[in-house]
């Protein structure tokens, strides 16, 4: 992993690179939603239009997986969730601010730390999801089904989840920007030479990591939403 500054508060540590960046994601998330819906009309055009777009696919992805009724309850959710990935996964791509040996400004999920709290978060949410319909009675009555003792088994699916879906957008993200840097510290420390012949795999390993960062969004979110969609329907 690049090299971040780091401090200590209240007995916990915090990454200055991933505070930065988060917060230059939801700047640029806000920012775009917030143009995008300024004068809103019935017959929408342009940026509305894209804005909609927007919409549709995420409500798409979670009436595939929990209902037809779920964006009204859960539209919200996987809309911020999808689209603060993605940005968070593209961001090191095209900024990434490096002073010294310092890196300030790069991919969130890039690091193992961010991409497992969205995880947690999801399950978290998930579970909440389940309490709420079924309440804790019936919600973890699921974690003894079949039997009773397939209680460490289900524990142990919870962990595997949280692991693989946070670890999945890390090694992606990660291996991207860092053949991304390789490739172009390839061009510049062997001669000019060689600028002819790394710009191109430069400029494809960029467009191929900008199709990994969507579709690791993607599937991150239809899973976090298969989560859900498991806990409210565990008795039925």
């Amino acid at each position: 992993m690049e090299p971040t500054r780091t401090f200590q508060f209240l007995g916990l540590t915090f990454n200055v690179s991933n505070m930065i960046s988060g917060v230059i994601v939801a700047v640029i998330l806000f920012a775009f939603i917030f143009v995008c819906s300024r004068n809103l009309q019935l017959k929408p055009k342009g940026k509305q239009n894209l804005l909609e777009y927007m919409i549709d696919f995420t409500n798409g992805i979670i009436k595939s997986t929990i209902g037809n009724d779920a964006p009204k309850k859960y539209g919200l959710w996987a809309f911020t969730l999808f689209y603060f990935i993605l940005i968070a996964n593209l961001l090191g791509l095209f900024i990434h601010i490096q002073v010294g040996n310092i890196v300030y400004v790069k991919s969130p999920t890039a690091d193992p730390i961010v991409a497992l709290t969205f995880s947690l978060m999801s399950l978290t949410f998930a579970m909440y999801s389940g309490v709420e319909k079924l309440g804790y009675k019936g919600h973890f009555k699921g974690f003894l089904q079949p039997v009773f003792l397939f209680l460490p088994i289900n524990l142990l699916e919870e962990l595997t989840n949280f692991l693989t879906l946070g670890i999945r957008v890390y090694g992606n993200i990660f291996a991207g920007e860092l053949l991304a840097g390789i490739i172009a510290n390839l061009a510049f420390s062997n001669g000019l030479w060689l600028v002819p012949v790394a710009a191109p795999l430069e400029l494809a390993w960029q467009g191929f990591s900008v199709f990994i960062g969507c579709i690791q969004a993607y599937v991150f979110v239809t899973l976090s939403s298969v989560y859900v969609s498991q806990k409210l329907s565990i008795e039925e």
